[in-house]
């Protein structure tokens, strides 16, 4: 990731608070990086289309965009005096989590900041479906603000995979450790790293393998396990400086073990990737990371790998 210039915040144009408003205001002072303020809106009732679309039709959707605009400058103007430079756009769009990435790329933005919405239902933040399509569409990095303040000292968690158990490639790693102290050191956070493997694995390939007796302890067996996956965690958190007492090496499922970790460390971000694959090689967010990701406890930072593209069309920018 180079250094953060330009950071996109998505505004939500229906709520009264806008968390990944002040979270990305508070990330640009900090990076000495300029905030762009985005809103992308649609209503189907004044879209029209080619047949039925009018000059009525087309005035109406100008007004409400024209009225987006004086949001977000209103918005705007308290950053401004606050230091930061703040540009403001709004968009008439649809889809929205395409709109998001086609004016993300537009605007050359470093980073992409949202919110998550709170489900009073069971007192939590929950990804949405424009979540979850950004996360499997947006080249670029994604910050996803849940509803709650950032520490002092902020905390990031940089879940990794030395072991590629998930398709994925080594350089990834590195680059959520890098991004993640980069980040740190610019907000004067600290960085824990994170990685769980689940023993079961072993147990089950052993006692599977012909080659294997089948009298081997499996207790040895889960000890092997832990010794290879030991060797490749220290090797990339000794690479990227990471103090042993702030690598944790946890045994068990990544969506058990991830969410308690976070709590227990007081995590406010946790720093992940998007790379698994399916057999098209497409990227997509599996059942793992769909049941980590709403259990959280804190805001996430998903990280692609250089080599995704965005399956969103960027030569399409009318309105679907």
């Amino acid at each position: 990731m180079k250094e953060i210039v330009n950071i996109l915040a998505v505004i939500d144009p229906t709520a009264s608070e806008q968390p990944a408003m002040h979270r990305a205001a508070w990330l640009a002072k900090n990076c000495g990086a300029e905030l762009e303020l985005l809103v992308c809106y649609y209503n189907e009732y004044l879209s029209g289309d080619r047949l039925f679309d009018s000059p009525s039709l087309e005035k109406a959707r100008d007004e409400v965009i024209q009225s987006h605009e004086k949001h977000l400058e209103a918005l705007a103007e308290p950053l401004r005096k606050d230091g930061i430079t703040v540009k403001t756009t709004a968009l008439w769009g649809h889809p929205l989590y395409e709109s998001i990435v086609r004016a993300a790329l537009d605007s050359k933005a470093d980073l992409i900041v949202k919110d998550t919405h709170h489900h009073s239902a069971v007192a939590r933040a929950l990804l949405t479906n424009t979540d979850w399509n950004l996360i499997r569409t947006c080249p670029l990095p994604l910050w996803l603000v849940k509803p709650q303040d950032i520490g002092a000292t902020p905390v990031f968690v940089a879940a990794i995979d030395p072991m590629h158990q998930h398709d994925k490639p080594a350089a990834l790693d590195d680059e959520i450790l890098h991004i993640s102290k980069a980040l740190a050191d610019k907000v004067g956070g600290d960085v824990h790293a994170f990685h769980s493997y689940d023993p079961r694995i072993a147990v089950a390939t052993a006692t599977a393998n012909a080659y294997i007796p089948v009298s081997l302890p499996f207790d040895e067996i889960e000890q092997q396990m832990h010794e290879d996956h030991q060797k490749r965690f220290r090797e990339i958190t000794d690479f990227h400086k990471v103090d042993s007492d702030k690598a944790h090496l946890v045994a068990g499922l990544t969506h058990e073990e991830l969410p308690l970790i976070a709590e227990k460390l007081k995590a406010d971000v946790v720093v992940m990737g998007a790379v698994a694959r399916n057999r098209w090689k497409r990227l997509f967010i599996g059942a793992t990371a769909e049941r980590t990701l709403e259990h959280l406890p804190c805001d996430l930072l998903i990280i692609k790998p250089d080599w995704f593209k965005t399956p969103v069309n960027l030569d399409n920018h009318e309105a679907a």
